[in-house]
């Protein structure tokens, strides 16, 4: 944070308590509906608790760190001194929002053991209008210089049975793609491993949160788990590191001291009032250098039709991606992206070939060739590259791509979150800014505000998209819906949208090529404003937008905006987002297997008059039905949603 944006409001010393508990200490965000109450409990242990709008979301949950073979920073201590600043961080953010600026209040709290090492350790907390955040630190000291964390004693404890929304990952070695099912907190288990982030409710439709973590790096990934039976709530776990399983983080405290990560809490009246939090990359470091030079956009893309051209399978050729530029210069589209098959040895997706070179491109593709055709046709390149090909020369080949022309790589397979998985991810998102290219990281972890510290880092997967359709069943429209109140909430997620072969559920059969979607084409539409992602895939094969329905708006939506509101939203059953770009508005709907209808307040408009044009649902699930008609932020739309349907509307002023 800025120096000149903190003001110092108090601090406050303590004597070291001799087994008392001290009064508990309380910090407001700055209109005061969010709140936190920090207290040593008998066991000279701190705990916090959580406030919204003077209801009590968190009981006094315990925090703390923990060493390998179960020895703990935890209890045993007293506070020492408290000091007070405040802030507000404001800053440019490619994506849902164009200009944040989070305020916040901030609550330091300086804690020592009353006996044997009488080891220090820090708690840092900050409370803003949308929830509360916080970060251990270490300080230098003679005691502590090595650290070698096995997990945390972090905890959130429920004072009520609430219902949440959680994928239970299961491993630590994951790509983080699957589904957030309902589960009741009575039925979290302590052997459970929930990715990020879990969202809770504390009644359907009622007040929300959000638990997640920001700013990671030089730390491993957070994930939660249930407590013991008996107890609500959800305790932190730690991936481990790969070379030494006993220790997840390993690290030197020395004269610098250490800091973790932040743990974070977004709160909201309603579930829908997450979507538009912007926490996570609020509590990131900010962005160091220019990075004028990042274009957002959409892409065309060969890998996930086939690629199919004229109904037929199509090689890994020249000519076959020199079509793939063509459709997106005539289509309005900023970016073609590579897949995998243009360098030597590749092939084998997550199996890497020890043949494969990704310095050197197959006799079939001429690299610089498509990049000169591409260029002349104002189509940027995107390269697939495998991330271990990367880790041993990423300081040869991010160069020679940025020398070609390339304006961006997607790596793949990482499929951890270990603490040296994410230095890696540090480390290439470094080295892709200081060769001005773009990253989309695939089969990587959910975020945790990077794009914010590293604004070319433009989307990332971590979310089961589109490309399931190919291979089962499992990509139904409840799934779509809940993504937008689950994943979506840590930032950009690249499900590659487009599908233009739409069946309904009881037609849909899964196929590797020319794939198919179990939803409506409204539904896909309502994907480019509904999803976040500023590199947005346009997926399909050329042939199958040729004349379609729906194609006009797909070519028309931006891929970023200055303003998102959630106009309504319930889990697994309906979401509505409008978003805005200059003085125009988008809005997607999106409906879970039932179809329905939804009135949309357009209050979020400008005053005067706008022309709003509807994409909605129409007779068969690849039609769309397309009409204009005058409103005025005074009116109300009604839209109807065929089942697994949806709609997309836009509206721009009246000349």
């Amino acid at each position: 944070m800025k120096p000149g944006l903190w003001r110092i409001a108090a601090v406050l010393s303590l004597a070291v308590g001799s087994g008392a508990q001290a009064q508990p200490i309380r910090l407001a965000s700055g209109d005061g509906r969010t709140t936190v109450e920090l207290a040593t409990n008998s066991q000279g242990q701190l705990t916090f608790s959580l406030g919204f709008r003077g209801k009590q979301l968190l009981a006094p949950s315990a925090l703390g760190l923990g060493f390998e073979r179960y020895q703990t920073l935890s209890s045993g201590m007293a506070v020492v001194s408290t000091s007070r600043t405040s802030g507000r961080d404001s800053y440019r953010l490619s994506g849902k929002r164009s200009t944040v600026s989070d305020g916040y209040n901030e609550l330091g709290i300086r804690l020592a053991e009353t006996g044997g090492a009488k080891r220090r350790l820090e708690i840092v907390f900050r409370a803003y209008d949308d929830g509360i955040a916080f970060r251990y630190r270490l300080p230098a000291q003679e005691n502590l210089r090595h650290l070698r964390l096995a997990g945390e004693v972090t905890e959130f404890s429920f004072p009520a049975d609430y219902s949440c929304q959680a994928f239970n990952v299961g491993r630590y070695i994951s790509s983080h793609e699957g589904e957030f099912d309902p589960i009741r907190a009575s039925q979290m288990r302590a052997h459970h491993l929930f990715d990020l982030p879990v969202v809770c409710e504390t009644q359907p439709g009622g007040v929300a949160m959000a638990f997640a973590e920001a700013g990671l790096s030089d730390y491993a990934a957070l994930y939660f788990a249930g407590r013991e039976i008996g107890d609500l709530g959800l305790q932190a776990k730690l991936s481990p590191r790969p070379d030494d399983p006993a220790v997840a983080v390993k690290a030197w405290v020395g004269d610098r001291g250490f800091d973790t990560p932040w743990r974070i809490i977004m709160v909201g009246d309603r579930a829908g009032d997450l979507v538009e939090s912007t926490l996570v990359t609020s509590l990131a470091a900010p962005a160091q250098g220019d990075f004028s030079w990042v274009r957002p956009g959409k892409y065309a893309w060969d890998w996930w039709n086939g690629p199919t051209l004229g109904g037929k399978q199509a090689p890994m050729s020249t000519a076959t991606l020199k079509t793939y530029i063509d459709f997106a210069a005539a289509s309005g589209l900023e970016y073609m992206m590579i897949d995998e098959g243009w360098y030597r040895g590749a092939g084998g997706g997550a199996t890497l070939s020890p043949e494969a070179n990704n310095l050197e491109w197959v006799p079939a593709v001429d690299l610089p060739e498509l990049v000169r055709y591409a260029a002349d046709r104002k189509v940027g390149l995107w390269l697939w590259v495998h991330w271990k090909l990367l880790e041993a020369n990423m300081d040869q080949a991010l160069p020679l791509y940025a020398k070609l022309g390339i304006k961006g790589v997607k790596v793949d397979f990482m499929d951890r979150d270990d603490q040296l998985m994410v230095e890696y991810y540090h480390r290439l998102l470094r080295t892709a800014a200081a060769n001005r290219l773009m990253v989309n990281l695939h089969g990587a972890f959910p975020p945790r505000g990077l794009n914010r510290t590293y604004p070319n880092f433009v989307t990332q997967e971590g979310v089961f998209g589109a490309e399931y359709n190919k291979w089962t069943r499992r990509v139904t429209a409840r799934h779509n819906v809940n993504l937008a109140l689950t994943r979506m909430l840590l930032g950009p997620m690249d499900y590659t949208p487009g599908g233009f072969r739409n069946a309904t559920p009881a037609t849909f059969m899964p196929l590797a090529a020319t794939p198919s979607v179990q939803t409506t084409r409204g539904h896909g539409l309502a994907m480019y404003v509904v999803y976040d992602s500023p590199f947005q895939g346009v997926s399909d094969s050329p042939d199958n937008y040729r004349g379609q329905s729906g194609f006009d708006f797909v070519k028309a939506v931006p891929a970023v905006w200055d303003e998102t509101r959630v106009v309504s939203a319930a889990f697994g059953e309906q979401v509505v987002i409008a978003r805005r770009t200059g003085r125009s508005w988008y809005v997607g709907a999106m409906t879970n297997e039932k179809g329905r209808s939804v009135d949309i307040p357009l209050s979020f408009l400008g005053s005067g008059r706008y022309v709003a044009t509807r994409w909605t649902d129409g007779g068969e699930p690849m039609h769309v039905n397309k009409d204009e008609q005058a409103v005025t932020r005074s009116g109300t739309l009604r839209v109807a949603l065929a089942p697994s349907g949806g709609a997309a509307l836009r509206f721009v002023p009246s000349p």
